[in-house]
């Protein structure tokens, strides 16, 4: 009995579909690899940004404000969402705003601070700044706080801030819902001198 062979053209013809579902079957992987190289670049905020001349105002107690230069190193915007330290009972990031009387008012920046891809924003007296409240006690000139802050990604950095003397302008304080004692003592005695005419550019000066 003779056997039949299949002619060459008829073969490559069937392989072709096979070799092509094997191509399909490695792009999805390429693809998985893509999607978690960026999602690994995106986990790392905390490791693109830095704070050049991070600093606290020195007070007898009360509430106190946080400052420095923030710098995002990478080319993706990074967006600061919070910010604790253990020498305060409530921490927010707090934006300076005109009123209709022309008078200046802080209030909580909902939505955080974002650093551009590049770029700098720029924590200071007068401007966006990180609010601490219901301080446990006098913050000392030459003295150091420990503010942990928290990026978009859930990514967290340590800054360690030096205390320095600042004496500023008048701003009030809008929103927000403060029930300790010493915030709402220490808005007056301590806010009241904070942050206004800091708004140079030499975050590390002595004012």
């Amino acid at each position: 009995m003779m056997k039949k062979h299949l002619p060459a053209a008829v073969l490559a013809a069937l392989l072709v579909p096979g070799l092509a579902a094997c191509g399909s079957d490695d792009a999805p992987e390429g693809d998985a690899t893509d999607t978690a190289s960026a999602t690994v670049a995106a986990g790392v905020a905390a490791d693109s940004l830095t704070v050049a001349d991070p600093w606290v105002k020195a007070v007898d107690g009360g509430m106190s404000g946080a400052f420095g230069v923030l710098t995002n190193d990478s080319d993706a915007d990074i967006t600061l969402v919070s910010a604790d330290t253990d020498v305060a009972g409530m921490v927010e990031l707090h934006e300076t705003v005109q009123n209709d009387d022309g008078s200046m008012a802080m209030q909580p920046k909902e939505d955080g601070f974002v650093v551009p891809a590049g770029g700098e924003h720029v924590l200071q007296p007068g401007g966006d700044h990180i609010m601490l409240m219901g301080l446990s006690g006098a913050l000392e000139a030459g003295t150091t706080v420990t503010v942990t802050l928290t990026f978009d990604d859930g990514s967290t950095q340590e800054v360690v801030a030096t205390v320095k003397p600042f004496t500023g302008a008048d701003e009030t304080y809008q929103g927000g819902d403060h029930s300790s004692d010493d915030i709402s003592d220490g808005m007056s005695d301590d806010m009241g001198d904070d942050m206004s005419d800091g708004m140079g550019h030499d975050m590390g000066g002595e004012g």
